[in-house]
């Protein structure tokens, strides 16, 4: 992004990309512990779902982007509506645009087993 954004100098576009890599190592530790936390709480109190942490990421990149002055992409109007405090296209729509062939099939066993979990807990007609 910052290669097709000719509004740095090249000693400013490095300093941002520096100031990313943090970022995203910010964002990875964040994320990891939030992932965590949501697997550890019971399934009737998870309010969210892993992409959606995930999808989280977004803000410390984010952050270092507007402070630079980096402008806002041109997005589709879905993901206008969906993410609208993604301004440069940073969200991943589902697991599959992180690259990761494992991680889709992954969220499925996910709100299957939460879907079970939740099932289990209801208590059961008197037969």
């Amino acid at each position: 992004m910052l290669d097709a954004w000719d509004g740095l100098t090249l000693d400013r576009r490095a300093d941002v990309a520096d100031r990313l890599a943090d970022a995203v190592e910010v964002a990875t530790r964040r994320v990891g512990r939030e992932l965590t936390e949501l697997v550890a709480t019971d399934p009737a109190a998870q309010r969210v779902t892993p992409l959606e942490v995930v999808r989280g990421a977004i803000r410390e990149p984010t952050a270092v982007l507007a402070d630079a002055g980096v402008a806002a992409v041109a997005r589709d109007e879905f993901e206008e509506r969906s993410f609208p405090s993604d301004r440069y296209g940073l969200t991943p729509r589902t697991f599959a645009d992180l690259g990761d062939d494992d991680l889709g099939p992954l969220h499925l066993v996910w709100g299957f087993a939460k879907a079970q979990a939740l099932r289990a807990s209801r208590p059961q007609p008197p037969r």
